[in-house]
């Protein structure tokens, strides 16, 4: 039996189409419905139904899950979360691959709901693009940006490129002469995004312990303290 006609059977709710339109809090009724395995996400008022991940998505998304994790690992107030429902909007509930953001208690942009959902835009979110880069690179990201997201990093298999960009300035975030992305949102958050896309974990590590030791990280944590301790 299908995922639809177990919902349709099961449980008096109307099934997700794609391609359909609609308002966040009716998306939401309708895809708790759903069992876990099953991805919809709301871009824009239009509902999308996940395609099957292929091998490349599965090769890279470990990898640019490490380098946020290691940054978060050594940044308290910052978490990183994979594959998280993000309500952003009365219009937009993504499931993006990776996303990073600053706690509400130090003084981030989203919250934690009381069902345990984020709301409000985390300030990076990010994505593997592969069978998904039209909907990555043009919806989302129009998305995300209209949501408040500040920065928005895709990494595009096929082109073998990672884009990132920061939306309060309108510009991208562009490797320097050593082949390394600086976050503006995040201090110290440095990526070689050659060795990403080679999967060079050596390299990535170091660049990623090189950040973590820069004085703008230890500014940064220093101000996410300074924040917390207000909060109290």
């Amino acid at each position: 039996m299908s995922s639809a006609s177990r919902i349709t059977r099961e449980r008096p709710v109307p099934v997700l189409v794609n391609g359909d339109r609609m308002k966040q809090p009716e998306f939401h009724r309708r895809y708790e419905a759903y069992p876990e395995d099953v991805k919809f996400e709301l871009i824009g008022g239009t509902v999308y139904m996940a395609s099957p991940l292929r091998r490349a998505h599965g090769l890279y998304h470990p990898v640019f899950s490490a380098v946020l994790w290691l940054y978060h690992s050594e940044t308290p107030g910052v978490e990183v979360l994979d594959n998280t429902t993000t309500i952003l909007g009365g219009e937009s509930e993504p499931e993006p691959d990776l996303e990073l953001r600053i706690l509400s208690q130090y003084g981030g942009q989203s919250r934690e709901t009381e069902e345990d959902y984020v709301e409000g835009p985390p300030e990076l979110m990010a994505e593997i693009a592969h069978s998904t880069r039209a909907i990555d690179m043009h919806q989302k990201r129009d998305d995300y940006q209209q949501a408040g997201v500040l920065e928005y990093a895709v990494l595009c298999v096929e082109e073998q490129r990672l884009y990132w960009w920061h939306f309060p300035s309108g510009r991208m975030i562009k490797p320097d002469r050593q082949g390394i992305s600086r976050s503006r949102v995040f201090p110290g958050l440095w990526i070689d995004g050659l060795a990403l896309l080679r999967r060079n974990t050596k390299r990535l590590i170091e660049v990623v312990q090189r950040g973590l030791a820069s004085r703008a990280h230890t500014t940064f944590v220093k101000r996410l303290d300074v924040a917390h301790r207000k909060g109290r």
